[in-house]
């Protein structure tokens, strides 16, 4: 199908994969920080945001919309970012189409995805309806941040319960969750049901990669984004102290100069020219 995205800028294409739930616009940290010398592409998946769809899917349905889009853009390869369900995706491409991707940056995500989140508890809930509501009328305020915010399943995502990574929340993640359909979520529900393991093949993947990921993260786990970095076998990998799944949004601009230094780093082998590799 045809995927709704969003571009910026110029120079070597940099393909930007949102989780789950999310959109483009969750993606925004990513093209705002790396579109001054690189072009991003940033698509609502199958299912999600403005690419709406009636008929059930699966999540590598995914791939083809992706490839379809790069084909659309005259884009022959690309450096693929993914985020969570994203990094998913962006394994996937690299299995499956690995002539059109020149490297990797994954970020709190997995191979072989685990996550360690507690059941939530009914206090849990209220409170985060509560804070979600009072965060998008004032975000970033106080009582949200300060209150209920480290009191409801926002703590399971966040460790740094700042006024930055609120308004982020305000701004994207609360449109992006309404945004998501229920036919992506039943196509999640049937990947994990399937117990998703890539590790065994990753091994074939020989591009450059990065993998990040936050210490205390929950719903994927740094040991499995740990472990999916120590069988790829050009990788780099960071693991960022309290932080947890929303770290970009906890400490964008550390994660924005890591990137750029990383791609700075690896531009002759990534192909980037001299004026897109500048450090």
């Amino acid at each position: 199908m045809e995927l709704h995205y969003i571009k910026q800028g110029a120079g070597f294409p940099i393909l930007c994969l949102h989780g789950h739930p999310g959109s483009a616009k969750t993606m925004g940290v990513f093209v705002e920080g790396l579109s001054d010398r690189y072009w991003t592409l940033a698509p609502d998946l199958r299912g999600y945001g403005r690419s709406r769809t009636r008929s059930p899917f699966a999540l590598e349905d995914s791939l083809p919309d992706l490839i379809e889009l790069l084909d659309g853009e005259g884009i022959e390869r690309c450096l693929v970012l993914g985020w969570s369900l994203g990094g998913i995706l962006a394994l996937e491409l690299a299995l499956r189409y690995p002539q059109r991707v020149v490297g990797l940056v994954l970020i709190a995500t997995a191979a072989r995805p685990v996550g360690n989140h507690p059941p939530p508890t009914w206090l849990e809930l209220i409170n985060t309806g509560l804070g979600s509501i009072l965060n998008l009328l004032a975000p970033g305020n106080p009582l949200v941040t300060q209150g209920l915010g480290p009191r409801s399943l926002y703590r399971y995502l966040l460790r740094q319960h700042t006024p930055l990574a609120y308004q982020h929340l305000a701004k994207e993640g609360f449109w992006a969750y309404l945004g998501t359909s229920p036919l992506a979520h039943r196509a999640l529900n049937r990947a994990l049901a399937r117990r998703y393991n890539r590790l065994p093949d990753l091994n074939t993947i020989a591009v450059p990669c990065l993998v990040l990921c936050g210490a205390e993260d929950r719903h994927i786990t740094a040991q499995a984004s740990l472990e999916t970095a120590a069988h790829l076998p050009q990788c780099h990998s960071h693991c960022y102290p309290n932080t947890a799944h929303l770290l970009p949004w906890e400490i964008p601009h550390q994660m924005l100069a890591d990137i750029h230094h990383w791609l700075a780093n690896h531009g002759q082998v990534l192909g980037l020219s001299n004026s897109d590799a500048i450090p």
